[in-house]
């Protein structure tokens, strides 16, 4: 599939770069993360949140939100997965890698979404991008034979375990809290996990 540049005008509809703050603690601390042949995903990591960065995208990124700075590192080449959430989320590649989007606005009524309409884009090293609350995502894809690590921000508890059930609609795609994911059925995701893209389960290799 085409590999788009994160500064071509078809990224503006899924979110835009973050500018003004320095990520090099950050990205250097992330060198000392796991990276295994998996994914792995943490919400928040306490050594990330005490640095000095962390106040710097509380504020310019998220509006003094409480947030969390956590990561998704490994190896990965598919799709597998669509989530959203209600809020923005903030990425920042400590390796290069691929970011697989789609809209939203997408999604059919009862709840589906054809991956044809997927688009993919290269996320440097080094760079941030604001993916917006509308904007449908999942773990980032490896580079070549490369593993990746993406820094991932959002705000406070985001994806921790809910605390009830949800069933039904649109509430029966709530798998985390501030979490709605639409799983691909080649996708490898637990038993139980709910369903809705339709189409290839999307590679970048």
């Amino acid at each position: 599939m085409e590999i788009q540049k994160i500064t071509d005008a078809s990224f503006r509809k899924y979110g835009k770069v973050v500018t003004g703050i320095d990520f090099g603690e950050l990205l250097e601390k992330m060198g000392e993360t796991p990276c295994p042949q998996d994914v792995i995903y943490e919400p928040s990591i306490p050594e990330l949140e005490a640095l000095p960065v962390y106040g710097e995208l509380q504020t310019i990124a998220y509006g003094e939100l409480p947030i969390q700075i956590g990561y998704c590192n490994g190896v990965n080449y598919k799709l597998n997965a669509l989530e959203y959430h209600r809020s923005s989320e903030v990425d920042i590649a400590a390796t290069d890698a691929i970011l697989l989007l789609g809209l939203q606005a997408d999604v059919t009524e009862d709840y589906t979404y054809d991956t044809a309409k997927v688009e993919a884009f290269f996320l440097p090293k080094g760079v941030g991008v604001e993916l917006y609350a509308t904007t449908l995502h999942y773990a980032p894809c490896s580079v070549g034979d490369n593993g990746f690590r993406v820094v991932i921000v959002l705000p406070r508890d985001t994806n921790l375990p809910l605390e009830k059930k949800h069933e039904g609609g649109e509430d029966g795609h709530l798998t985390a809290k501030n979490k709605w994911l639409l799983g691909h059925p080649e996708g490898g995701l637990p038993e139980g996990s709910p369903m809705g893209l339709i189409g290839e389960n999307l590679c970048v290799k």
